[in-house]
């Protein structure tokens, strides 16, 4: 096949490992790894579902990439390395990838990891049935998953769609005997992984627990050794509370925290006893989505009002103490190929401005709460958010945000936490006026067409409900050339028109994660691109700590 780019990964291994290492990890290299250990892990989030196809939760990859990989691993500057894969190509007329597997990579069960393995993952995760919203995705664009030979899988696409390699890259493979399994849908341990841990125990509401594959000996090039892991096991501990995370770390209960708010950062940071790593994420800013077909936010006046009742500055100082950056567009910085900082101060608080807005809007009276009313109604604007999503002191934020809008505008934002099944359900009825989100899970240009097509064209995350034709157009366009100076273009344009134009959204903050540890652990970090924490793979205990 005569291809337009073909990519032999394994040849810049070393200076991959190079980068990321010096940037991403804590340990003194000048110190041998250890092999053996337990190490708990205290984390925020328990996870949706185990099966990792089918969980969003940025929270929860830090648990499931233990024992789940993908076919490419990601560099720091975005680029791909080898991982289950050992090179890719992509046709001339960029509708075909063919991807080179490595032939020494076996699953925890027993079965060969092979192009059969492959393509089947692709083929499921395109069957609504199993996979529900993902098959709307990048995957709506796979007319045929197809094993060439053992080692060589290519996929097809009915057209160019250039986000396609981001998104399909990062796509765990499981086990062929996964998809017969009666927990398939749940996760559990017979769904199987190549990682380099597996999955030995799950007792709900507590903890999680992984040993050593033994068998091990594929990690990506982006990894800080090879071979098997260095730990016995690994036990995921779900503390939600942060300060209760907090204590367990410095009482000795943990020797790993992740999920620490700016008020205990200091807590670790300065104690030589401990470690304290941050890194701020790739994808979207935790934002507040403005539904644009459910009154009063279906108004531009009012949701430009609210844009500027909100003194963002403020309040992350006063909720996070510096400790998080403010966010502006609809990426974040760490997407270096599409983050477009001229959005940056481009907007902002101006209460003069959200006032008058609101009094032509028609606004202009106040309730004895001091609440504007028009017609009798109040202006109100409901906030529907998961319960089960809350974290990083986001329910805090959001008061704080309910009492600015009260003080400077005189809206009634209503904060309504809810339980799943509910949430999922408003959200599918677009009866809310505002859902927060940030997404870390996709990848660079796939989240903004995940977040603004319409619904029924692969918008799963669609909060604000837009059908712009403008932004459809523009996504359309971007999404047919893999140039990608001239996608950022493209995807500039977008943002300028959805945050500052029609003002869908407001963009508070850029998420970022937060690892603390006991001295005596070492090899703990992030993942080179998305910033999030990794697997426990090159962590090993300092034994004479």
């Amino acid at each position: 096949m005569v291809t337009r780019r073909h990519f032999i990964l394994a040849t810049s291994a070393a200076a991959i490992f190079a980068s990321t290492r010096v940037a991403f990890a804590a340990g003194d290299a000048t110190e041998k790894p250890t092999s053996g250990g337990s190490l708990t892990w205290a984390v925020e989030t328990e996870p949706s579902t185990l099966n990792p196809h089918l969980n969003g939760q940025a929270k929860a990859k830090l648990i499931l990439r233990n024992a789940y990989e993908s076919l490419l691993a990601r560099t720091p500057d975005g680029g791909y390395a080898p991982w289950l894969a050992r090179s890719y190509s992509i046709s001339d007329d960029g509708k075909q990838y063919t991807f080179i597997l490595r032939d020494d990579v076996t699953f925890s069960d027993g079965e060969k990891f092979n192009a059969a393995a492959v393509a089947l993952n692709f083929t499921k995760l395109k069957e609504p049935t199993y996979s529900g919203s993902i098959s709307a995705g990048h995957l709506s664009h796979v007319t045929e998953a197809l094993a060439v030979d053992d080692h060589t899988v290519v996929i097809k696409l009915g057209r160019v769609y250039a986000p396609f390699l981001d998104g399909a890259s990062g796509i765990e493979i499981l086990s062929p005997r996964a998809f017969s399994s009666p927990q398939l849908k749940s996760g559990g341990s017979g769904i199987a992984g190549t990682g380099p841990f597996v999955l030995d125990r799950y007792v709900k509401g507590q903890e999680i627990r992984f040993v050593k594959n033994p068998a091990y000996n594929w990690a990506p090039a982006t990894a800080g050794h090879q071979g098997p892991a260095y730990l016995d096991e690994v036990i995921y501990r779900f503390l939600p509370e942060s300060a209760v995370r907090s204590g367990a770390l410095s009482s000795g209960q943990v020797q790993v925290i992740e999920g620490i708010p700016g008020n205990d950062a200091g807590l670790f940071r300065d104690d030589p006893e401990f470690s304290y790593q941050t890194a701020i994420n790739t994808g979207t800013p935790y934002t507040l989505y403005l539904n644009v077909n459910q009154q009063p936010t279906a108004d531009l006046k009012v949701r430009k009002a609210f844009q500027a009742a909100v003194d963002v500055d403020q309040i992350l100082q006063a909720v996070y103490r510096g400790e998080r950056q403010r966010a502006w567009g609809i990426l974040t910085p760490a997407d270096t190929d599409f983050y477009d900082k001229s959005i940056e101060n481009a907007y902002g608080f101006d209460p003069k401005l959200a006032n008058s807005l609101l009094d032509e809007a028609g606004w202009s009276a106040r309730d004895g709460d001091g609440f504007r009313v028009k017609d009798g109604k109040r202006l109100t604007i409901e906030v529907v958010q998961s319960q089960s999503t809350v974290r990083d002191q986001r329910d805090i934020l959001l008061q704080a945000v309910q009492a600015q809008v009260r003080q400077h505008a005189g809206i009634d934002l209503a904060l309504q936490y809810v339980d799943a099944g509910t949430y999922s359900s408003r959200q599918k009825d677009g009866q809310y006026g505002i859902i927060p989100n940030s997404t870390t899970t996709q990848e660079n240009g796939v989240t903004i067409y995940f977040h603004y097509l319409p619904r029924d064209k692969g918008g799963s995350i669609n909060y604000s409900r837009t059908e712009a034709p403008e932004i459809s157009a523009w996504l359309d366009e971007a999404a047919s050339t893999l140039d990608q100076k001239q996608r950022f273009e493209i995807y500039a344009q977008l943002q300028r028109y959805a945050i500052l134009e029609q003002a869908l959204g407001l963009p508070l903050y850029v998420p970022d994660d937060q690892i603390a540890a006991a001295v005596a652990v070492k090899g703990v970090g992030f993942r080179p691109f998305k910033r999030l924490p990794d697997n426990a793979y090159d962590i090993w205990l300092q034994q004479n700590a």
